[in-house]
């Protein structure tokens, strides 16, 4: 097991092939990889083979990693491309986790758990036909709550563009999920 040792040295330890320090690499963010594959995927499967693929690629291109963003910056780059890699490779869409939509508080009445369930779905319907590129940066958004220039660090791109995809994506959902305004009080 290895002692307190920081990032830089546990980074350097798997360009040299060290197992055991791609073992503490893979345990430190598999969490996150898997959550960002998942909201994107929507499908548990499909999830971990995003994840798997992300692993794979962090192992053959960490020699790659130069230090010039965070390391989890490098990670979340991974993953989502990873993610885009899949949407390019799939022309069905697919649904986004619930975390996106607030869950809202109420008695558990069979009609309001009804209403709740339906609202759900439509707003999941609508997040699913979001281009990628803009599901991608509401996901990093709202699941993994990083800022704008986290996920213009992580895409490749500026804040800007990643400004104008959120608000483009937030105006989309406005329009596709504006029969539901009145029913906020479910």
């Amino acid at each position: 097991m290895l002692k307190q040792v920081s990032e830089e040295e546990i980074v350097d330890g798997c360009r040299r092939g060290d197992a055991e320090c791609f073992r503490v690499l893979f345990e430190t963010y598999k969490d996150r990889v898997y959550s960002v594959a998942l909201r994107f995927s929507g499908e548990e499967a499909l999830a971990m083979d995003i994840a798997q693929d992300t692993f794979l690629k962090l192992y053959s291109c960490i020699g790659e990693f130069r230090g010039d963003s965070a390391f989890l910056t490098w990670v979340y780059r991974l993953v989502a491309n990873r993610c885009m890699d899949h949407r390019r490779r799939s022309w069905r869409m697919i649904p986004m986790a619930e975390e996106i939509v607030a869950v809202l508080r109420a008695p558990g009445d069979a009609l309001h758990n009804l209403l709740h369930d339906e609202m759900r779905g439509q707003v999941r319907g609508a997040i699913e036909k979001l281009p990628a590129e803009q599901r991608i940066v509401v996901v990093l958004r709202y699941t993994e709550g990083l800022g704008y220039e986290e996920i213009a660090d992580v895409l490749g791109c500026s804040a800007g563009t990643v400004a104008s995809r959120l608000n483009r994506a937030h105006k989309t959902l406005e329009r596709r999920l504006s029969s539901w305004k009145g029913n906020r009080n479910v």
